[in-house]
């Protein structure tokens, strides 16, 4: 059992993070519903205005379609790189040999955003440059947010193969089933709950994204947060970008919440269901 001296101490260090991190976005969602011109209290003024600005809906039209898009590929993608990496590594590999893995996965998300934003934007003007394909736009953007939204899935679920008893494969050998029945009947459902969160991962990441979007944009592929940079360079923080804000807050909240739900839910249904083995 913890000291109670000790649990005090952590609280004491955990609640001031906890202001400092959640203040701001309370602070911004306050503000989203300041009063209408020529009146006072708080409205629902800002959030009406944006209902009916187009730029806006069709910034987030753009975002979302970014997001869905780079989410469902990047989870094929990383799920197949990340039951390969488990999978089939060498076991008897020593030194660079061994840790190549980690370095595949870890190095993209270790590396700086602004990095990786100009890596890509070289790359697809020497590409553009050299056969006419892959000007800047929506395309691109969306190959971006798929490059750096593979390893995070790719990394979940090889943490989820990686506790799996290496048996298993064998054993799925021995009930005469190949390889790809093995992935889709034993691997797909074991890791399921991994898949959902790197996809849900994922388009949180996307609509988050601003660096590489920015970098890798096209004048007609303006997406929100590349819509709320320039609406704050041209006239400052109004209560519409307070409003768009909180929206998005809020939805990265919603997809958190969906995705322990699901989690949790999936937990109490193996439990229920180990119980009932037992009895």
């Amino acid at each position: 059992m913890i000291p109670r001296g000790v649990r005090y101490a952590l609280s004491g260090i955990s609640w001031p993070v906890y202001v400092l991190l959640y203040t701001p976005l309370a602070l911004v969602a306050y503000y989203s519903f300041s009063p209408a011109p020529n009146s006072t209290g708080h409205s629902l003024h800002a959030y009406n205005i944006l209902l009916h600005d187009g730029a806006v809906g069709a910034a987030l039209q753009r975002s979302l379609i970014l997001a869905f898009g780079s989410a469902i590929t990047s989870t094929v993608l990383g799920t197949l790189l990340g039951y390969g990496l488990c999978r089939f590594r060498n076991a008897n590999a020593k030194g660079f040999l061994a840790h190549m893995p980690s370095l595949i996965i870890y190095t993209p998300i270790i590396m700086p955003s602004l990095v990786f934003g100009i890596s890509e934007l070289i790359f697809f003007n020497f590409v553009h440059n050299a056969t006419g394909f892959l000007s800047a736009g929506l395309g691109t953007m969306v190959i971006a947010h798929i490059t750096f939204q593979v390893p995070y899935v790719a990394l979940t679920v090889f943490a989820r193969l990686s506790g799996l008893d290496p048996y298993l494969f064998e054993a799925s050998y021995d009930l005469y089933a190949n390889g790809v029945k093995s992935f889709f009947y034993l691997i797909v459902p074991v890791v399921q709950p991994a898949i959902i969160g790197g996809f849900l991962l994922g388009i949180t990441l996307s609509i988050d994204d601003f660096t590489i979007s920015f970098f890798t944009s096209g004048p007609g592929s303006v997406t929100l947060p590349i819509y709320i940079y320039g609406a704050i360079a041209r006239k400052g923080i109004s209560p519409e970008i307070n409003a768009l804000g909180t929206l998005m807050i809020g939805t990265i909240i919603a997809l958190a919440l969906v995705h322990f739900f699901i989690t949790r839910h999936r937990e109490r249904a193996g439990q229920l269901a180990a119980r009932g083995k037992i009895a």
